[in-house]
């Protein structure tokens, strides 16, 4: 099976101020939160999409085999700050009831709705044109940037898994 081995376990080069978001191994939802500004999240789709390859392994299906798929943005103040990938097997019970929620966020649940929900070690990389998050990042992000921190951590519940992860786009600099 293929293996990403940019995806590794230090971040990239960032601020500190930066750097302290994408280490920070609690909730991203609450940590937006805590800035008073205004969160919400922004459902840009919920549904099959086919595994991209350096995420399939993770979760336990081969390259392009179809998962269930939700990408979200968080916001604060209704700018986009943060662009969010979930994935699970089709057929991970466990997961589906908890991805079907609407414009509620992931972490509400991930840190705190269910003590069941294990979270595995942050892997992190720069995205750069090419990998396919980085289109997700950059039709969100007004600045056009070429390059984005992102970091992505798998959680488990009754041994299946779901992978989660988060792009943190040039607006979120401005709430720091």
């Amino acid at each position: 099976m293929f293996q990403d081995t940019f995806w590794q376990s230090l971040p990239p080069s960032a601020p500190y101020s930066l750097t302290s978001w994408l280490t920070d191994t609690g909730s991203l939802t609450e940590r937006l939160v805590r800035t008073g500004h205004a969160f919400s999240v922004e459902v840009l789709h919920q549904g099959l999409t086919p595994a991209q390859d350096d995420e399939a392994g993770l979760i336990g299906v081969a390259p392009g085999e179809p998962v269930h798929t939700r990408h979200v943005a968080l916001l604060l103040d209704s700018a986009r700050v943060v662009a969010a990938r979930s994935i699970t097997q089709r057929d991970a019970r466990p997961w589906l009831d908890v991805l079907e929620r609407g414009n509620r966020s992931l972490g509400l649940t991930l840190f705190g709705e269910n003590s069941n929900i294990i979270r595995e070690a942050m892997l992190y990389r720069e995205l750069l044109p090419g990998h396919p998050l980085f289109t997700l990042a950059v039709d969100l992000d007004p600045t056009r940037s070429s390059r984005y921190p992102a970091r992505r951590s798998n959680f488990r519940l009754d041994g299946q898994a779901l992978n989660v992860c988060e792009i943190f786009l040039p607006a979120l600099e401005a709430f720091l």
